[in-house]
């Protein structure tokens, strides 16, 4: 595999993933700001238009049928947050030149970047605004999805926790926006709106695949709608575990809801107060040896050991540099659960775990990054989130600093951590 970058115009940048492990290409682009409560609506609703139709494909089903006649290719997009960042994304995937029949004339390598680029910075517009018919049904399902994001409990309870811990700020946004903000936006303010978006935010676009770099370069660049693009100061919020700073909390923030439910929902959100240079690998190998994976000592001792858990792990979130334990159990096992994970807290703090905890927490990690490079919408993620966090490194050299931290390190910042904020949601 070889990775490659190229600024195409400030602010605009293709990079390349050369790899022969799979017959398709992917091709993503990834447009990113900083996320804001007035635009966080705005941002979700304009990929749901977006994939409607262009000026050149005015249809759904005319997009379908151009994706059908490049032997299936699929189309997709959506929106995430990094961060304080706002990331509007759109995917396709297509098969690669070398694999469609060899009396085919067509270039696919290039029909899938001329459709990708048409969808996002071609749509179809009306006298300057978006077509009426389209914006109307994309909000009514983005109101959907809002509304439902209660549906689904445990990420419920983690999405609420987030929203304690960072209130009043950037990321305890919702990454689909507010209901509230639907009324308000109309086929004329979104159009306008998206105008300056794709003229000022950071743009990344990443093909995978088999490739021909110079061919694939000079078909980007030739595109008249990237030669339409502007220079632009990136506007996206870098974020680190080194850029990070924790704000001194009193006390702990314990906040309890009540809903119509059977199984308790527990998330406590961890503050890491410390952002040495090169401090991910340590965190990482401390989050697994605390909680995710099947050997962790909360998987170990408040669901197997304890039985208080249905559910028991944690994750890390390096952008923000917080850890989220996360249970589901019942109601009554609240007090129970919370003594244990509060014991391994400072289990962790006093070094309690052993060599082999650290070793089988390596090849965890080891055995995670190398599967990440065997599916390419993992690996472009992967470079997509090294991109934002300002600090690129490849697979090999971060699997040779996991390989380099020791007990030690992971005591050091196991003693740099609080609980910030403790969330339950319950029936009572």
């Amino acid at each position: 595999m070889n990775y490659k970058t190229k600024t195409i115009k400030e602010g605009v940048k293709l990079h390349l993933i050369n790899t022969n492990k799979f017959k398709t290409n992917l091709m993503g682009v990834f447009i990113t700001i900083p996320i804001q409560k007035d635009t966080v609506t705005l941002n979700t609703t304009i990929p749901a238009v977006l994939k409607r139709g262009t000026n050149n494909l005015k249809t759904q089903e005319e997009i379908a049928k151009k994706l059908e006649e490049m032997y299936g290719a699929v189309l997709d997009c959506g929106i995430e947050k990094s961060g304080d960042n706002q990331i509007i994304k759109f995917y396709i995937e297509a098969l690669n030149n070398k694999f469609i029949p060899k009396n085919s004339n067509k270039n696919v390598n290039q029909e899938t970047i001329d459709l990708l680029l048409d969808v996002i910075f071609n749509p179809l517009n009306e006298d300057g605004k978006f077509k009426k018919e389209y914006v109307d049904a994309e909000k009514k399902n983005i109101k959907l999805l809002i509304n439902s994001k209660i549906d689904n409990k445990d990420a419920y309870a983690y999405n609420r926790c987030v929203e304690e811990m960072y209130k009043n700020k950037p990321y305890g946004l919702y990454k689909y926006g507010y209901v509230e903000d639907l009324d308000n936006i109309n086929e004329k303010n979104l159009y306008e709106f998206y105008l300056k978006l794709i003229d000022t935010a950071k743009i990344d676009i990443i093909i995978s695949g088999d490739l021909d770099e110079n061919e694939i370069i000079k078909n980007v660049l030739q595109n008249k709608n990237i030669e339409k693009l502007n220079d632009r100061n990136n506007t996206n919020i870098i974020n680190n575990e080194e850029t990070e700073i924790k704000e001194h909390i009193e006390k702990i923030k314990t906040v309890s809801e009540t809903m119509d439910i059977t199984q308790g929902k527990l998330v406590i959100g961890l503050d890491i107060d410390y952002n040495k240079p090169n401090s991910r690998f340590a965190m990482c190998l401390y989050n697994v040896i605390l909680g995710e994976s099947a050997t962790s000592k909360l998987f170990q001792n408040v669901r197997e050991k304890a039985s208080l858990a249905y559910t028991a792990r944690s994750n890390y979130v390096r952008q923000k540099n917080n850890i989220y334990i996360r249970c589901g159990i019942e109601i009554k096992n609240y007090d129970a659960a919370l003594k244990i994970i509060k014991e391994q807290l400072e289990d962790m703090k006093k070094g309690i775990f052993s060599e082999e905890d650290l070793k089988n927490a390596k090849k965890y990690m080891v055995s995670g990054l190398e599967s990440v490079q065997e599916e390419q919408d993992s690996e472009i993620t992967y470079y997509i989130g090294q991109e934002l966090s300002g600090k690129l490194i490849n697979f090999e050299e971060y699997i040779e600093n996991i390989n380099k931290v020791t007990k030690e390190d992971i005591k050091q910042i196991a003693e740099n951590i609080k609980i910030n904020t403790i969330y339950f949601l319950t029936n009572e």
